[in-house]
């Protein structure tokens, strides 16, 4: 089971009183969101859409993605952890436990509470998940739990008939396992008619309001849009007893802007992301995200080039090959560079080749967890003379060891031994790009995932040369921003901020490299690190454009 906070809609936003005061004693809400026919539904989406709308409707939100795997290695548990009698009561109790779990600013406890449950209905795998759930709709009360279900309605050709009989047999196996949905979200390629509503809401037993069609947008921002206008807000409402207005807030016309920018933009900003697991894009999934909503966020277009590490490598035959020509053609063209995080030793070099090709370049870098720590073997090995610098995580036996296991990590065992979860970063300078971009506060928090971190005996080695570790842990043993000096942003992080960007609060770092690869970094910082002289959304009107708000160049 994987707890996360969406990285698609959920955001900060402020609400009148009426608002806070009517919700104030507001018991737990759940709304479980499942799905049909097939896998990659769009479940996710409609999950985060639903937590913005309610957002906007000033109740507190916090969201949970649930993978049904039971993926526990029995052999590892202590032998009192077999006293759990069931699995769906430790499903339930877990739940539970972390729907409380604040996650706005004010640190109070979530509201509402939307779970969406991975994979598709009647997956083995899944069979203790809808169990738990079945049971857990009696615990919660019927006033406090409302079930949504996502299913396909396919078209199989251009001109034919939009079929319902796919839907029809996910929500009976769903009702065979004992849940009702309450809402019936329809994706489909094209917007669908009446008489497609009508039948799914007879023949799956809901009224015609409850049956909500969502068809392919231009852009997932829209998602939200298209349920407000479907009545979802009365629903909610009603169904749940909020007390809550019908009509959208402030957040939602915002949000209405910024899907009518996104499909305004014009100018293009170029990213090469070099990684290994180029060839499934979704292993970048949040990474993506965190890029476009900076790009947004600065009125560009993201075109994000997926380069495969490897392919940079250099080698006789590599040399030779035409994706290694392709591959650093790509390279070369794009405005800003990004190493994200990885493990293993495959495609290190091409990594090392692309920070290398940042650094003397003056091409905007950013390195993310072992990004940055392959910009410290990079800078080692080029600026420092170090030839034999290296992670002991690829060479257990380098004599210049600058990346290092961390002191509690046992490599016997690597199930445990990562630095996981939201960890304090605390900066060492006022003198930081990135804490200005953060807001020139004293320090930051973000998730980290890693078992390897710089090594702190040779720090000093790398900032007399202007390699400047700028951001430490709390106890300052270990290194967690590096800078350089003397370019135009060259920054690495030990952690993750693409999980905590949001569409309208994008992450400072990858805002950071927006805004350095478009050539409007310092004009930002000499504003006080504000995108436009008002907020990004709340006053954006129909002929804004970016030559309004970014100059072309840094002078400007």
């Amino acid at each position: 089971m994987i707890l996360h906070l969406s990285d698609v809609c959920l955001c900060h936003f402020r609400f009148p009183a009426r608002y806070l005061c009517a919700c104030a004693d507001l018991p737990m809400k759940y709304i479980l969101v499942t799905g049909g026919v097939i896998s990659g539904i769009g479940k996710g989406i409609i999950a985060s859409s639903i937590g913005t709308i309610l957002k906007s409707c000033g109740l507190r939100v916090t969201a949970i993605k649930i993978d049904p795997y039971i993926n526990i290695d029995a052999g590892t548990f202590s032998p009192y952890e077999h006293v759990v009698p069931h699995i769906t009561d430790a499903v339930q109790e877990w739940v539970m436990n972390q729907a409380k779990v604040p996650v706005d600013d004010d640190r109070k406890e979530p509201q509402i509470c939307v779970i969406e449950l991975g994979g598709t209905i009647g997956d083995i795998e899944g069979m203790p998940f809808v169990e738990a759930f079945r049971q857990f709709q009696f615990k919660a009360k019927r006033e406090n739990f409302c079930n949504i279900h996502v299913s396909l309605v396919p078209q199989p050709n251009a001109t034919g008939e939009q079929k319902t009989k796919p839907t029809q047999n996910s929500v009976r196996a769903l009702r065979g396992l004992g849940l009702s949905p309450d809402l019936i979200v329809c994706r489909s390629a094209k917007p669908i008619e009446m008489a497609v509503k009508e039948k799914i809401s007879m023949f799956c037993h809901v009224e015609p309001e409850q049956v909500i069609f969502i068809h392919d947008v231009s852009s997932t921002y829209r998602v939200p849009i298209l349920l407000e206008e479907q009545g979802i807000i009365k629903y909610f409402k009603q169904r749940l007893n909020l007390p809550i207005d019908d009509q959208p807030s402030d957040l939602l016309m915002k949000w209405k802007k910024m899907a009518d920018r996104y499909e305004r933009l014009l100018k293009v900003c170029s990213i090469a992301l070099v990684g290994k697991y180029t060839k499934l894009s979704d292993c970048y999934a949040s990474v993506f995200k965190a890029l476009e909503h900076s790009a947004l966020a600065i009125n560009h277009k993201l075109d994000l080039m997926y380069i495969d590490s490897t392919e940079l490598e250099r080698s006789t035959e590599a040399e030779n090959s035409v994706k290694y020509h392709q591959a650093w053609h790509k390279l070369c063209k794009a405005d800003g560079i990004l190493v994200p995080g990885g493990f293993g030793i495959r495609g290190t070099e091409g990594k090392l080749q692309a920070i290398s090709w940042a650094r003397t370049k003056k091409k905007p870098f950013l390195g993310v967890c072992l990004g940055m720590q392959l910009a410290v073997v990079e800078f080692a090995r080029n600026c420092l003379n170090w030839k034999d610098a290296n992670s002991t995580e690829f060479d257990p036996d380098t004599k210049t060891p600058v990346v290092i296991d961390m002191p509690e990590h046992n490599p016997g065992d690597m199930g445990g031994t990562m630095r996981l979860g939201k960890r304090r970063t605390v900066f060492k300078t006022q003198n930081s790009v990135l804490r200005k971009l953060y807001g020139d506060e004293m320090f930051v928090e973000e998730r980290h995932r890693h078992r390897y971190e710089v090594n702190p005996e040779l720090t000093h080695c790398f900032e007399e040369k202007g390699l400047k570790f700028v951001g430490h842990d709390t106890e300052g043993n270990r290194m967690e921003i590096i800078e350089l000096e003397n370019h135009p942003y060259f920054v690495g992080v030990q952690f993750h901020p693409e999980f905590s960007s949001r569409p309208m609060k994008p992450s400072p770092p990858y805002l950071g490299l927006l805004l350095a690869a478009t050539g409007t970094l310092s004009a930002y910082l000499q504003r006080g690190c504000k995108l436009s002289p008002s907020d990004s959304y709340s006053d954006l009107s129909d002929d804004s454009s970016p030559e309004k708000e970014f100059p072309d160049s840094e002078t400007g």
